[in-house]
């Protein structure tokens, strides 16, 4: 990782120990934060936020350039009449923002060179860590897959000498099957934009694709209802630990460490051991302490390192719900234990005669997923009260 990263990483440790400093000194006077004092420790988390965005891309750009090469091998360019271009494929393995409308040269601020910046400044825009985090199966075609899971382990007994012993096998759930839900849009762009354009406008169109069934299949796997697409991993974790009233579903420092230890042992040891939430449930971690007076909330000791939060690494999911009444806001467990199905990998399509009439280049994009939980109880959430 480079020296800058390296120091941007620095910088974010000062600023943390400086907001610490701030909840510190109102703590020992025992009084609440004053509203300078406030609004200096919202701009300090704001801060600590975009550079931990900053370095995730960075980190994150470096590990899909990596897989570039493997999602291209998996990635289909279908022509109707004029060859696809690599940045499309490079850019779809890279991904982010997409816009569903015809691009033309008349369009505000289209990147028709008089006299312009030769790069289109994108909207950033988190995805989300689901592909990341989950088991992924990459499959050739999208029938029914079924996966078994254990549902009881055998048991030992202890039996006196010549006595007869029992059997006891172990017991299996239903299988849980994945389908194959299809995410896809559409993005047309005049030909004359694509000859004429300035910019390397193939490759931010990947971009944007891969942005746009990033954002869309993070939801899915997160919040979806199992019906018309994924079954979410909010929706199927196991029920852990429901928040105190009174407080607007807000989480206490007990409330996650009793979620953590609500999960098997087994489960806490793996390596894939993490909490998800939104980034507003993130920052109100950084104010909990526990019962000897230490922070909850680590910020990472390197570019290559995460977040922990009670010690463990802690993703930001944009698709997770906010702190509220009869909320899911936080997931904790093995989010490996999560198996998402893939079919085919991410297939883009351009035709030249889809809108022949008009002149325009049509790219298609899909990808076909779904995702469950076979073992609940290997992630379970909070849920803020009902009242």
């Amino acid at each position: 990782m480079s020296e800058f990263l390296n120091g941007m990483v620095e910088e974010r440790q000062k600023m943390w120990h400086e907001a610490k400093a701030i909840i510190d000194i109102a703590e020992a006077e025992g009084r609440s934060l004053s509203g300078e004092e406030e609004a200096k420790y919202q701009a300090i988390s704001a801060d600590l936020d975009k550079k931990a965005e900053f370095i995730d891309e960075a980190r994150s750009r470096a590990e899909r350039e990596e897989r570039a090469a493997a999602a291209a091998s998996q990635t289909r360019v279908a022509t109707s009449s004029t060859p696809g271009d690599e940045s499309v494929i490079r850019g779809l393995a890279n991904g982010q923002g997409h816009e569903f409308r015809s691009i033309v040269p008349t369009s505000t601020g289209a990147p028709v060179p008089t006299s312009f910046y030769n790069q289109v400044i994108e909207l950033a825009r988190l995805t989300g860590p689901m592909l990341a985090t989950s088991t992924l199966l990459n499959t050739a075609s999208g029938e029914p897959l079924q996966i078994p899971s254990l549902s009881a382990y055998s048991s030992a007994t202890v039996k006196a000498p010549g006595a007869s012993i029992d059997t006891n096998e172990p017991t299996f759930n239903s299988f849980t099957t994945l389908s194959a839900y299809k995410y896809s849009g559409l993005i047309q762009v005049a030909r004359e934009l694509i000859t004429d354009a300035g910019v390397d406008l193939l490759g931010f169109i990947a971009t944007e694709v891969g942005n746009a069934l990033g954002y869309a299949v993070n939801t899915g796997l997160t919040t979806g209802t199992g019906t018309v697409q994924p079954t979410g991993v909010v929706n199927v974790a196991g029920s852990a630990l429901v928040g105190g009233t009174g407080v607007a579903g807000a989480f206490t420092a007990d409330n996650i460490f009793d979620l953590i230890y609500s999960l098997d042992g087994a489960i806490r040891s793996k390596n894939t051991f993490g909490l998800q939430m939104n980034g507003k449930s993130i920052s109100a971690t950084r104010k909990l302490k526990d019962t000897y007076g230490r922070y909850l909330f680590e910020p990472a000791l390197s570019a290559e390192k995460r977040d922990l939060i009670g010690g463990y690494t802690v993703y930001e999911n944009p698709a997770m719900a906010d702190i509220a009444t009869g909320a899911k806001s936080v997931i904790a467990g093995d989010l490996a234990a999560y198996y998402v199905r893939s079919v085919g990998g991410i297939r883009l399509d351009r035709s030249d005669d889809f809108a022949f009439g008009s002149d325009l280049t049509t790219f298609r994009f899909t990808m076909r997923v779904d995702g469950n939980l076979p073992q609940t109880s290997h992630i379970k959430y909070f849920k803020g009260a009902a009242s």
